[in-house]
């Protein structure tokens, strides 16, 4: 499985012999200077804008990695976990702190060159930074909360000719009032060409913004197009919602990241669920494009192709993690693929250029809701292959074994509990198992590819969660109850 290492308190480095610092926040490594004195960038979230978390670099193998020792910490002198998947560009590292300030360190050394505070007390996760250059500019891309800055990346302040000031509040531009909004960017957004496209975690419950995608100039901040996830009258998809739900509903947001193919100019962007998640009487339909793969043209926002992967969620299970480009022997052939990973332990491969899937899709019936109200999909597509990478179904032969007395009280538990697999509704009398758990399959962190073998790599949890609907009032909506 592959390791994603999250920086915490200080940013580490290792080196071999005389080598350059590495600094590690993902395996492997995302900068190293070679035996021939060049170096490898990690220029993107992800490693590269294929998204695969591989490095070609070889320095470090299992004959010389016990040799390894540290190089230098940095303290960012803040409490509070991070997320943060640094950008090593040159000799220079930019990553952020646990309240969302920038930094600029030498990546050798680890001495601070620059720390930018934007005044805003950053909370949540923010997991990385993007970066732009055209060979005579460049800007580094960062969000604070709902706020897009636009930095010089030599000194780390603002570029003033870049939206207000330097920033874009990314609550403006989206039909509603936007004082009235809350959203904050997690992951970066992608860079194509002069375009960075953006998307934004947004709340699960009402009430949510719309949850659009969007491409800005990376000089002017001014939009250049957008997407609606929520489909518009005269829309494809709007039939899949109850009439003008556009108005109402909110979410079906990119807040797991985007993959952008830079040679076909094609951005590959995993959706969330539509609000509120675990409850639909208000989105009666399949509500496209909530947890969809969007294949759009990033020149122009224009959708290619689309995927969605749970027709009307109810359960939370959105993409975890932006896909990862891949290319594959299929058939006989090597196909340039995408692959998606997803919280129910499946990965679907698609062509990049037509969403064909490489392998068939079947959808499979599930029973319906007993929530009034509520009408769940009856059915959900699930791949034929490959297998999925996490167990499916948890049974009692599966429960802890730790001590007699642990087996028996979780025995007992578990038969007042309702397992029964994927995508079985909630109901108002029992609690439901959700295996893999809402964790699961797949962190945010996504997957690695080995190119040279075609092997992925996933981060698998497996942790189960219970949950069940509870019924206020006649008038009033479901809501639910999520226990570990």
């Amino acid at each position: 499985m592959k390791m994603t290492i999250r920086l915490r308190i200080s940013v580490a480095a290792l080196c071999l012999g005389t080598w350059a610092a590495l600094p590690l926040a993902h395996a492997p490594a995302s900068y190293a200077a070679s035996n021939s004195g060049k170096t490898i960038d990690w220029p993107v979230y992800g490693g590269q804008f294929a998204n695969d978390h591989y490095s070609v670099l070889a320095q470090i193998n299992r004959q010389n990695v016990g040799k390894l020792r540290r190089a230098w910490v940095f303290d960012t002198g803040e409490k509070g976990a991070l997320q943060t998947s640094p950008l090593v560009i040159g000799h220079v590292l930019y990553a952020y702190t646990s309240t969302q300030k920038v930094m600029a360190l030498d990546a050798a050394s680890g001495k601070l060159l620059w720390k930018f505070d934007s005044g805003i007390v950053g909370s949540g996760p923010m997991r990385g930074l993007a970066y732009w250059a055209n060979g005579k500019q460049s800007r580094l891309f960062a969000g604070v909360m709902n706020f897009l800055y636009a930095l010089d990346p030599g000194t780390g302040k603002p570029i003033s000719s870049f939206g207000e000031n330097g920033r874009i509040d990314l609550r403006k531009g989206l039909g509603r009032d936007y004082r009235l909004e809350s959203l904050a960017i997690t992951t970066p957004g992608v860079v194509y060409k002069n375009l960075i496209v953006m998307g934004a975690m947004e709340p699960e419950t009402h009430p949510a913004p719309l949850g659009d995608i969007r491409a800005f100039d990376v000089r002017t901040g001014a939009l250049v197009w957008r997407f609606h996830t929520i489909p518009r009258p005269g829309e494809f998809g709007y039939n899949t919602w109850p009439k003008g739900a556009w108005k109402t509903a909110g979410s079906a947001n990119n807040w797991a990241g985007m993959t952008v193919d830079t040679k076909r100019g094609i951005v590959y962007v995993p959706t969330g669920s539509a609000v509120f998640d675990f409850y639909g009487g208000d989105r009666i339909g399949n509500d496209l494009f909530a947890d969809t793969l969007l294949a759009l043209d990033a020149n122009t926002g224009k959708r290619i192709w689309y995927f969605q992967g749970v027709h009307h969620d109810i359960w939370d299970r959105d993409f975890p993690a932006a896909p990862a480009l891949v290319t594959v022997e299929h058939d006989g052939k090597r196909v340039d693929a995408v692959a998606q990973t997803t919280k129910q332990g499946y990965v679907y491969l698609f062509n990049r250029v037509t969403g064909q899937p490489l392998f068939p899709i079947e959808e499979k019936k599930y029973p319906p809701s007993t929530v009034p109200g509520e009408v769940a999909s009856s059915t959900q597509p699930l791949p034929t292959a490959p297998k999925p990478y996490a167990r499916q179904l948890l049974t009692a032969d599966m429960l802890t074994n730790r001590t007699p007395a642990a087996h028996t009280w979780a025995e007992k538990q578990f038969k007042t509990f309702r397992s029964e697999g994927q995508f079985v509704p909630f109901s108002l009398d029992q609690q439901t198992i959700v295996f893999p758990g809402f964790d699961g399959g797949a962190e945010w962190g996504g997957p690695a590819v080995d190119p040279s073998t075609g092997v992925i790599y996933i981060n698998s949890n497996e942790m189960a969660w219970t949950e069940s609907a509870n019924w206020r009032t006649p008038s009033s909506s479901a809501t639910s109850n999520v226990a570990v």
